[in-house]
């Protein structure tokens, strides 16, 4: 058992046919001085025979079940022999065994039990695409600014990792993790790591791309929508997020909490999304709700509360909602309602409520994104002078 410090670490290695590279991994990850647990992940290559003469734990399961999955039942093995800590590292080379240290330097500086991530430096920039995507609805969903959410080579809290509700085995378990150990209190935090190119014969197949997209669509889609559920998650520590602390140590003086909500989320991304979610919303036909209900939604997704509020004023009657009310018509009976008179628009109020409703979830949308669009030059701008100036 190798404890470093107060931590008892043990690195456990996920594979799945991973015969051509499993044992000069094993072999470097073993060389760091961490104990070392290869669960092969019902590989038909036999790879696991491979590290058979090596000092390292083995454990196979009869099934393919997923990479996430088999993390899960090597953490619930690193239990019940003591370990408090694991690293989850691949088994395919993509991770450097070295960089190890780096994660378990920041963990052990953590006054709480913590997550942290290996952010991957100088990987194809074909790939940019994806960890944006993934960082942002992280970010979306807990509030976490994560340089790289997909990235398996990590440093995991046992006990914690094991309490979560998790229903991802393959795809999305990364995300998930992040996640619900945020919401559940662990500091979860990351570290520049060395990043690998995977070789050009592992690419993801098309099929395989569309079926992950569609996949990681729902995930983000559910923890979202709980996201904006009211119901509180459960606590794994009592430690209080950084945002939850400075609101109490001001909440005595109004204008000081107006001045740190002013602030908050102001990069030029996340103003553009709060414009765009304002001006949605702002479209919807949220009768006399609208302030309340954006307030919330921004509160719960981390965005700039005052950003939305003021960008959904552009939505006030009349021109808005009769645009929305016109291609909600349009969409139902295929022409424009040219009646002004006040029996379809008093006495047909109900139909009219309808139709607004179904015209703004599309004019909502296409409305935020000029909207968003104007935000992020006008702020990217501004930043840019800003930082000029300082220079």
């Amino acid at each position: 058992m190798t404890m470093t410090g107060n931590l008892k670490i043990l690195i456990v290695m996920p594979v799945f046919n991973d015969g051509n590279t499993l044992r000069s991994v094993a072999q470097s990850a073993i060389a760091t001085g961490y104990d070392l647990l290869v669960v092969d992940d019902g590989s038909v290559d036999h790879c696991i025979q491979s590290v058979a003469d090596l000092q390292c734990r083995t454990m196979r399961l009869l099934k393919h079940v997923g990479k996430g999955a088999a993390l899960l039942q090597g953490a619930a093995e690193a239990a019940k022999h003591g370990y408090d800590t694991i690293v989850s590292i691949d088994g395919d080379g993509l991770h450097n065994p070295t960089d190890i240290d780096l994660l378990v330097a920041k963990a052990q500086v953590a006054e709480n039990p913590c997550m942290i991530i290996g952010a991957r430096q100088g990987i194809r920039d074909s790939n940019h695409f994806i960890k944006s995507s993934a960082n942002f609805w992280v970010r979306l969903a807990c509030g976490l600014e994560i340089p790289d959410a997909e990235s398996n080579f990590r440093l995991y809290p046992v006990k914690e990792l094991l309490a979560q509700n998790l229903n991802r085995s393959h795809y999305g378990f990364e995300i998930e993790t992040i996640v619900k150990l945020a919401w559940s209190g662990i500091q979860v935090s990351s570290v520049p790591v060395t990043g690998c190119n995977a070789p050009a014969a592992s690419e993801i197949s098309l099929y395989n791309t569309i079926r992950k997209t569609l996949s990681l669509t729902l995930l983000h889609s559910r923890l979202v929508a709980r996201r904006l559920s009211p119901w509180p998650h459960k606590k794994l520590t009592e430690d209080e997020p950084f945002p939850e602390k400075v609101y109490k140590s001001i909440s005595k003086n109004p204008l000081k909490v107006l001045k740190e909500i002013c602030r908050e989320h102001t990069s030029p991304l996340w103003l553009a999304t709060a414009v765009w979610l304002g001006i949605f919303m702002g479209a919807l036909p949220l009768l006399a709700i609208h302030t309340i209900a954006i307030i919330y939604v921004a509160h719960r997704l981390h965005m700039n509360k005052v950003a939305a509020v003021a960008a959904s004023q552009f939505c006030m009657p009349p021109v808005v909602p009769v645009l929305c009310i016109q291609m909600g018509y349009y969409l139902r009976n295929g022409e424009l309602l040219v009646d002004f008179s006040w029996q379809p628009w008093l006495l047909g109020i109900h139909e009219r409520l309808w139709e607004w409703f179904i015209g703004s979830l599309l004019v909502g949308p296409l409305l935020g994104l000029i909207g968003a669009g104007i935000m992020y030059f006008v702020a990217s701008h501004v930043q840019k002078g800003k930082l000029k100036n300082i220079d």
